[in-house]
């Protein structure tokens, strides 16, 4: 396998546009005898299907929800970055791309975080053309706010459903392609395997999953949008439907699966309850834009009620160890920061694993109506799982599991090594690092969906030349064979345990062996126990109903297998890579004052794992991260 990024020449500045002209066009009259597939219809999928459509291409789209309107990126609640420098405080392009830089831990590709600094003023430009409606001040002007790991302003939101309305404007755009027939959309399917036809990707496998039918389909290029696979740990802020299961079926037919040990845990989710949750709810990291963050200074005083202790015995931790950013410390040491606290007994809540995120002051300074117009179904959404005002007493918050800076490798022009087969947004691993900065998410995959795939694709039908097969072609007949072979395998085991036990035995095994901490130790345990778990759930897993007909406990035990494969791969990652950084924190590696410990000389790469077959381990591939206009520094944020 050979990893080439195809990342432009020249200044980094000038590398897209140059890179644009460069690419080989498609005549608009033949963009209609192309077919495009495209798995998943969140931002990026949706925008992408979208374009396409627009341009001119053949599209069909595939999502296993009832309608895309039901797609994980209507969850994102906080807002969605772009240097527009509204507030004229100092924000650039250029800054936006090195806060970016700088929050992965200089674990990103630079030329590809430069240029979604450069899409992202386009992207609100898009968005505001659709109706979405961003807040604005009394002026009338687009408002901003501001999120971790930066010191500017350059958060543009909805109130706290930003993602809600930014996949309504793309998804309305999608309606008007379907409309006009430009895009078949095929809701309530899932991928369930790619066709690679003399090393090109050619088409899909699914399942209809009201119906039962498995079914082909072709093309002239794959796009997976599939989203992450933060629900290998079982309990995360992500929907229940999300998986890793189309990017790990891509993964066994080639394509290179990038940096998994990269997960971000999110400071600011409600703390877990018990065992019958089937998983967290996230508080938006706006939140701490007025909330500040505290526990109490003494153990003694964490039983007490929050309005008991007083202000001197009340420990603001974040502002005491990063006076610079405060609450607004980026994701991974906001989580570690909290974390100590809790590790010290210094927790809130049942358990002692919770911290305070306070109003008080807020609601003080800027009055109650104020907060509840820029929080306030956000406040909603907490009383209703916790019972709690949060007017009246702090929330209470503790890190999860919330997103995957991993994914399948791809280059610059959203390719993964096998040719035909685009990754886009959270499915692939390309511009985060080591983690993600808030308001980043929607960014990424609205920039990927708009502006880039539609750019690059074309490039790829002028350049290859490909025939497209017809689904009779032998591959694809080979892997429905598979395809159905698998499903009736899960259908026959009949065992005693349920589908949900294991996977949160898997989840938990996760969480405590490669979670907010790893060492060498914890990881081999879990990669000891993994295969042991793997081979229980294969004799013992109990898949109830038919594979012919509506059958959820079916969807989800094939989604949970691919976990249990996975999840030895995310531990391989994690164990090989011997240095800390961003949301990778192995225990081994860190400073004197516990912040994460690079090792630029020897881990300054991608690594992108190449899959050898059943029971053989992975190869590793690496593609050096060579920086030319930044230099790697100690990360700090005091």
């Amino acid at each position: 396998m050979k990893l080439d990024a195809k990342i432009p020449s020249g200044p980094l500045a000038q590398k897209w546009d140059k890179h644009k002209f460069e690419l080989k066009l498609i005549n608009p009259a033949n963009k209609r005898k192309f077919d495009i597939i495209v798995v998943g219809s969140g931002l990026a999928g949706a925008s992408a299907a979208a374009t396409l459509a627009e341009l001119g291409y053949s599209v069909k789209c595939f999502c296993f929800q009832d309608s895309p309107r039901r797609a994980h990126s209507i969850a994102a609640q906080g807002g969605i970055n772009a240097a527009k420098n509204y507030k004229n405080d100092g924000d650039s392009i250029y800054r936006l791309f090195y806060d970016t830089i700088k929050g992965g831990d200089f674990r990103a590709r630079e030329a590809n975080v430069y240029r979604l600094a450069q899409v992202s003023v386009n992207i609100i430009d898009q968005c505001v053309a659709q109706g979405v409606p961003f807040a604005r001040e009394y002026s009338g002007y687009l408002d901003n706010r501001s999120f971790g790991g930066a010191q500017v302003s350059r958060t543009f939101y909805a109130r706290g459903q930003t993602g809600q309305q930014l996949l309504l404007g793309a998804y309305q755009a999608l309606c008007r392609q379907i409309g006009l027939g430009a895009v078949k959309m095929f809701p309530r399917t899932e991928m369930l395997d790619l066709v690679v036809v003399d090393g090109h990707a050619k088409g899909i496998v699914v399942r209809d999953l009201v119906r039962g039918e498995i079914a082909s389909h072709a093309c002239d290029a794959v796009v997976l949008a599939t989203g992450g696979y933060g629900n290998v740990f079982f309990l995360s802020t992500n929907a229940k439907g999300c998986n890793v299961t189309a990017t790990w079926r891509a993964y066994k037919k080639g394509a290179a699966f990038a940096n998994p040990c990269y997960t971000q845990i999110h400071p600011t989710c409600i703390p877990v309850s018990g065992d019958y949750q089937s998983k967290l709810t996230l508080m938006s990291e706006s939140l701490r834009n007025d909330g500040r963050v505290w526990v109490p200074k003494r153990k003694e005083d964490c039983s007490k009620s929050s309005s008991q202790i007083p202000e001197a015995d009340r420990d603001y931790f974040l502002e005491r160890k990063y006076p610079s950013y405060g609450n607004l410390a980026p994701r991974d040491i906001a989580c570690r920061a909290a974390k100590e606290v809790c590790d010290e007994g210094r927790g809130v809540g049942p358990g002692g694993l919770g911290v305070y995120l306070d109003f008080a002051d807020a609601i003080k300074r800027l009055g109650e109506d104020k907060i509840r117009e820029r929080y306030g179904n956000l406040f909603d959404m907490y009383e209703k799982i916790t019972g709690e005002d949060a007017y009246q007493t702090p929330m209470r918050i503790y890190p999860a599991v919330h997103y995957t800076m991993g994914g399948l490798w791809v280059d610059y022009n959203l390719m993964s090594n096998v040719p035909g087969l685009f990754v886009l947004g959270e499915a692939n691993f390309s511009d985060h690092g080591a983690n993600r900065l808030g308001a980043s998410a929607l960014m990424q995959g609205l920039a990927d969906g708009y502006f880039v795939l539609p750019c690059t694709v074309g490039n790829y039908f002028a350049s290859s030349k490909q025939a497209k097969p017809s689904t009779g072609h032998a591959e694809f007949r080979k892997v429905e064979a598979e395809v159905h072979a698998q499903t009736q395998k899960l259908l026959s085991i009949r065992g005693k345990r349920t589908v949900t036990s294991l996977h949160r035995d898997l989840g938990r095994l996760l969480w405590e062996k490669c979670g907010m901490a790893r060492t060498e130790t914890s990881l081999k345990e879990a990669l000891n126990r993994i295969p042991m778990l793997r081979e229980e759930f294969w004799k013992d897993v109990n898949v109830t109903g038919d594979g012919r007909e509506l059958n959820q406990n079916l969807e989800y035990a094939g989604r949970v297998a691919d976990f249990m494969e996975f999840a030895e791969l995310l531990c391989l990652d994690a164990l090989h890579r011997n240095e800390s950084c961003g949301g990778h924190f192995r225990e081994e590696y860190q400073t004197e004052d516990g912040e994460a410990k690079r090792d630029d000389d020897h881990f300054a790469y991608v690594a992108a794992w190449e899959y050898q077959g059943p029971d053989k381990p992975p190869v590793l591939q690496k593609e050096p991260l060579v920086y030319e206009e930044v230099h790697m520094t100690q990360r700090s944020y005091k």
